[in-house]
This record gives structure tokens, sequence and C-alpha cells, in this order.
């Protein structure tokens, strides 16, 4: 708030003001003076030209803010008429040192320009006006008191000016603060807005990987317990269980990920409402699991399992779930490997399911309605964890039917080895329609063979085509 634009705290319009204060210094200028000791020179009475040189000296503040300048100049020469014409005392003389009401009037301008003018004009105040006003005073003045009244000139209009620049310098500082105030204030709404997106995002990948998993399981079960039902009544009484079984964790699981959307109050007073993440430790009954739909999964783990973070794990093991699932739907009932291969000595845990691709006697199970239009977010959803984690993904049809996926995830400490990098992407690896069984036949055989000869090892070596397939 600037100097004299408030009273009794409250915001006063600038033109109110203004007009104050050429009204004050108005009827300062006419105000009877005190009396005058005996050796002082008489003052001239007041007639017409008094009039209107002390309207002159007070009156032009009411238009300050539009014309500072032109308004100080003025009232500073109407001042010095009046005392050339000894209408009023000057500022120092046998009387002393006395500052009048049109004194002040001047000293309030130099004041009001140096706070609202811009630093250009404040310069030339400082720079011109002053100094000639400081002189025109001193020529003025009685004889014998002419330096006297050069310093008393000086202090009162340089000190004036200089409160000006204090408190436009104090209220560039508050509106600074107030700038930097309200851009922190705006990157922190931006910031929730994206950590809400990023959890939006986080949700939307946790929903698709146990929505597609375990209603794949369940399509697959149904379909199967159908098929046995005439010849194998007990078969299909152990298919429905399964299937109710499914349904049942699907729910729970469900319920723990929507349970995350919650009040802030909540978060704040309850932090361990977190639901519990999948670990690599998970992922045999993961296998389990798909086995009891009738996937064959050979299942290997190499070297000495390590510490992994959290999400680590939580991405390993929908990787492993996303291939397993994408196999069922696009494969049916056929052979998977699945390895887990712990390797410090490379700081990275690899992850590898290949498929033999739908066997000669068998038709890929159908994709069901519900998910028939699913995007193919399972790949870049796997894309993304993966990344997330500082790790690489490869995808892509094996030699002569089948299909892999290949995951490279570093281990605590140093990131993996620069040789361990993926693939340069590939507009089709990165395709969604990846999770398409149409575009499975497209064939990133040499991408894929390319990356896993930098690992040290032919392309499919440990998964090579079964004979007569």
């Amino acid at each position: 708030m600037d100097v004299m634009d408030s009273f009794a705290g409250r915001r006063v319009p600038r033109t109110v003001t203004d007009a104050g204060l050429a009204l004050l210094f108005t009827v300062g200028a006419f105000a009877p003076l005190g009396p005058m000791p005996p050796d002082a020179p008489a003052l001239r009475t007041p007639d017409v030209l008094f009039v209107v040189l002390a309207l002159l000296s007070a009156v032009p503040l009411a238009v300050h803010r539009r014309f500072p300048l032109p308004v100080l100049l003025v009232m500073a020469a109407a001042v010095a008429v009046l005392q050339a014409r000894d209408y009023v005392p000057h500022l120092s003389g046998p009387q002393g040192t006395s500052i009048g009401p049109v004194h002040l009037a001047v000293a309030t301008a130099v004041l009001l320009t140096a706070l609202r003018g811009t630093p250009r004009t404040a310069t030339v105040v400082a720079a011109a006006v002053i100094p000639v006003t400081a002189a025109t005073e001193a020529l003025l003045a009685p004889a014998g008191h002419r330096v006297t009244a050069l310093l008393a000139d000086v202090v009162l209009l340089v000190a004036a000016w200089a409160l000006g620049r204090l408190t436009r310098a104090r209220a560039a500082i508050r509106d600074q603060a107030l700038e930097r105030a309200a851009a922190l204030e705006r990157a922190q709404e931006a910031n929730a807005r994206a950590a809400v997106m990023e959890e939006r995002a986080r949700i939307a990948r946790e929903l698709h990987d146990i929505v597609a998993h375990n209603v794949s399981l369940m399509v697959v079960q149904t379909i199967a317990a159908d098929r046995v039902q005439d010849r194998d009544g007990a078969k299909a009484h152990e298919l429905h269980g399964t299937i109710e079984e499914t349904g049942r964790a699907t729910v729970t699981e469900l319920r723990r990920l929507l349970d995350v959307l919650r009040t802030a109050d909540e978060t704040d007073t309850d932090p361990n409402r977190e639901p519990p993440q999948p670990t690599v430790e998970a992922v045999p009954a993961l296998v389990d699991s798909v086995r009891a739909t009738g996937l064959t999964v050979d299942f290997t783990t190499t070297g000495t399992p390590a510490e992994l973070p959290a999400g680590s794990h939580l991405t390993v093991y929908r990787v492993v779930q996303e291939a397993l699932t994408n196999t069922l739907k696009h494969a049916g009932h056929t052979r998977t490997d699945l390895t887990l291969a712990w390797e410090p000595g490379h700081r990275r845990l690899v992850v590898r399911v290949c498929d033999d691709g739908p066997r000669a006697d068998e038709e890929p199970s159908p994709r069901p309605p519900a998910l028939a239009d699913g995007g193919g977010h399972g790949l870049v959803g796997m894309r993304e964890r993966v990344a997330a984690v500082g790790g690489s993904l490869s995808t892509g049809p094996r030699p002569g039917g089948g299909y892999c996926v290949h995951a490279v995830v570093p281990l605590p400490g140093l990131p993996a080895a620069p040789h361990d990098d993926p693939v340069q992407d590939d507009p089709v690896q990165d395709d969604p329609a990846h999770d398409d069984p149409a575009h499975r036949g497209h064939d990133l055989r040499p991408d894929l063979d390319h990356h896993l000869r930098h690992e040290g090892h032919p392309p499919h070596a440990r998964h090579p085509r079964p004979a007569g397939r």
C-alpha cells in the first residue's frame, strides 16, 4: 500500500488522496502566520496575485498522479515567486529557519514524484530540480543567510526524495514477493495435478494388469469347463471352483486398489492403507494359477536372488503376468518357457517369457468380446513399467513361430552395462497393435536377435524352436 494511500487500514481512492493533499496545503497557504520577530522583514499584504500564487503552490497536487514532473515544477516556481514578492517568509532568515506550508507542499511534491515517477523522472528530480530549487532559495534569502537557506532546502528536498525512492523500492520488493508466492502456488498446483495424473496412470495400469490377467484366466477356464462338462463332470466342477476362486481374488485385488482413491484426510491419518503390492516371490503362485488353465509353463530361476526395490518387484511381477496373459489369449494351451535369470555380475535381472505359438491341433482361444478393443495397453504398460525402473524391454516373434518377451531390470547399485541397453525403439515394437493376434505375425526377429547377441548368447538359444514345429 503506497504512502498516504490508506486511512484506518482501508484502501483510499488515489484521486481522493491527491485532492485531500491539495486541499490541506491550500488551507495552509492561506492560514495566517504566527507572530514574526521584530527584526524580520515585513511581509506584503495579500492581494489577488498572492491568491493566484498560493493556489498554484498547492492545488496542482490534485493532478500530480497524471503529471508528476510538471506539477512539481509549477509548485516550485509558485513558491519561489511567493518568497521573491515577500508574501511568505524565506526558508532561512533573521527569524531563523522556518519551514512553512508552501515549503512542505514542494517537499511533498518531490516525495510523490520520486515515489510514482519512472526511474528516469526520479533521476531528473535529483540531478536538476532539487539543485535548481535550492539555488533559487539561496539567491532569494537575505544576505548572511544564503548558505543556511541552501543547506536547509537541500536537506528537506533530498530527504523527501530519498523517502519516496525507499518507499517505491519496498513496494517493488513486496510486489516481487507476492509474485513469487503466486508463482510458487501455481507450481504447487501444477505439481499436484501432475501427481494426480501420475497416480491415475498407475491405477489404470494396475487395473489393466489385474482385470486382463484374471478375467482372461476365468474366460479360458470357463471354455475348458464347458468342453469337458459332459465327459468329465468332476473336472468341470474343479474348473468351476477355480473360476470362483479367481473371481474372488480379482474382487479382493480391485477393492485393495480402489481403496487408494481416498480423501486427503484419510491419507494423512492412516498412511498404512496402501494396498500391498506383489513381489518376485509371488511369481510361482502366479505360474501355478496359469497352469491351472491348461497352459504348460516351464519355470526356471537361475543365479542368486538379490534385493530389489519395491518398484522393481512390482515391475517383474507385472511383466510376467502380462506376458503369460497374452500367451493365453493369443496362443492358447501352448508351451511357455519362463526364466528369471539373476546376474549380479552384470547388475541385472533378466526376465524371459517365450511361447511356442498355437499348437497344430488347436486354434488359439478367441479373444473375449469385452476385451476385443483393448487397444494394446499391455505392451505399452510393460514398456512404461520397465523404463520407469531404468530397465529395457524387447518383444517380438520367434523364428518359425511363437513369441518372446525379454526384459532387463537393473539391480540396486550400478546401472545396467551399456551393452545391455535395448534395441533402438522401433515404431512397430511400440505399436499397441502387438496385443492383437492379427499383428503377432510381423517379424521383429532381426531386432530381437541383435539384442540377444549383445547379451552374450545366440538368439533363442535357450528357447529353440521345437522339432517338427
